[in-house]
């Protein structure tokens, strides 16, 4: 038994050294935990402290970003802007020439129908026009010179100023009913 006693208290004493080993081992763990919820503590006070410039810090950097990206973006707007610009003209150039063409077809086409109908041209009017003209000039020189050789001094000016009369129309031949069919054909 005696071993028995001797095994007992040395196991007391093992344990009670391990008690010792258990209880600092307990209190380093404690102080540790301890010190880790001061430093978790005092990071959150100077989080807390120093967030306002953070965040401060963040809105002007943010602010500075958008301004950039807003000058970006306005600066490839201005060049698309520039480039539709320059199609837009384009297209309306291409435009107003295929429209001179269309209109100068026309023209040439109106002018070819009239020219068939033997309606005078513009270039005919203005040559009958200056015709007129030289005509009128020669009529007043002769007016001119008549009524000095005229014994009628009065009359023969009154009938120069006058128009001139207008030659006669071509009668034009009367038109005939169309043919009819005969019911036996």
């Amino acid at each position: 038994m005696v071993k028995k006693l001797k095994s007992t208290s040395s196991a007391r004493k093992d344990s009670a050294a391990s008690g010792v080993l258990d209880s600092h081992l307990a209190g380093a763990v404690k102080d540790s935990a301890q010190q880790i919820w001061l430093a978790g503590m005092g990071a959150f006070a100077k989080a807390q402290a120093e967030g306002g410039k953070v965040f401060d810090a963040l809105v002007k950097e943010g602010m500075s970003l958008q301004r950039k990206t807003q000058a970006v973006a306005e600066e490839k707007i201005g060049e698309v802007t520039g480039k539709m610009s320059a199609m837009a003209g384009t297209v309306t150039s291409k435009a107003g020439q295929n429209w001179d063409k269309l209109e100068t077809i026309f023209e040439a086409r109106t002018a070819k129908a009239l020219s068939k109908l033997g309606v005078p041209t513009a270039k005919d009017v203005d040559a009958l026009v200056k015709r007129v003209d030289a005509l009128a000039v020669a009529v007043a020189k002769l007016s001119k010179t008549a009524p000095a050789k005229s014994a009628m001094n009065g009359t023969a000016r009154k009938v120069v100023a006058k128009a001139p009369a207008k030659a006669p129309a071509k009668k034009a031949a009367p038109r005939r009913a169309p043919a009819r069919k005969s019911a036996a054909a």
